[in-house]
């Protein structure tokens, strides 16, 4: 028997890259996935490559929020799992961080993670099913960074609202932990790490010395996820070749 098998995940921002990799990981562990996507085509071809429906989904929307977990719920019935993978970075001096941007990136980050969680918890507590959510976060969270203040700021702000979920959660048996992960090697991240230079000097702060691809973390979310973890609650794991030890 696999660790999640007869569990429903959602994967938000199931895309590519990070959240393609967690949604993998989760189906080659037994449980059924859906992932999210704001674009109906991209949602149309992850709900394919997992044999589910698409899920259609924009975090920075809480009405889009609601009316698609709601969907989702009464078509398919209980999702278990939750991974809020979705996330946007925007990288400037924090000099030049314009409102909107500063708005963008904390309502993607935070206000949507904290929505499809409070969302599908709703139902957990309703029903009495004891949902585990893990939350990406990043080292950002909890090292500065040059030029990621709105991004730091927002996972800073994920690993404090984990915590505090878990603490008010976990009299329903909900669990709620986070990931955070150093600079993960995707299609994403290809532009910023790829700039002369750009590698050697964050492989230079990591002591592991080099980057991380998306294998380096999927698991750790999968097992976070199972009952493997079932004493887990709170905890922000930091996935980052040591990067924030010094």
């Amino acid at each position: 028997m696999l660790p999640l098998d007869g569990k429903a995940a959602l994967v938000t921002g199931a895309k590519g890259g990070l959240g393609s990799a967690i949604a993998d990981e989760l189906r080659s562990q037994g449980a059924r996935v859906f992932g999210t996507s704001r674009d109906r085509n991209e949602a149309a071809r992850i709900a394919a490559k997992y044999g589910t429906s698409p899920v259609v989904l924009d975090v920075a929307d809480v009405s889009s929020i609601r009316s698609s977990v709601k969907a989702l719920w009464e078509s398919h019935g209980p999702i278990d799992l939750l991974c809020n993978n979705a996330g946007i970075n925007a990288p400037q001096a924090a000099l030049d961080v314009d409102e909107e941007t500063w708005r963008s990136v904390i309502d993607t980050n935070v206000t949507g993670t904290f929505f499809v969680t409070q969302t599908l918890a709703r139902y957990w507590v309703a029903e009495g099913i004891h949902g585990s959510v893990v939350n990406v976060g990043s080292q950002a969270g909890s090292v500065a960074i040059e030029d990621r203040v709105a991004y730091g700021s927002s996972k800073a702000a994920i690993a404090h609202m984990t915590r505090q979920l878990a603490f008010e959660w976990g009299r329903y048996g909900i669990r709620v932990n986070t990931v955070a992960p150093t600079f993960i090697r995707t299609e994403l991240s290809a532009s910023t790490l790829d700039r002369p230079g750009m590698e050697e000097k964050l492989t230079s702060r990591i002591p592991i010395g080099r980057l991380g691809i998306p294998a380096d973390v999927a698991p750790s979310v999968a097992f976070l996820l199972s009952d493997q973890a079932s004493l887990i609650t709170g905890h922000t794991l930091a996935i980052d070749g040591g990067y924030t030890i010094h």
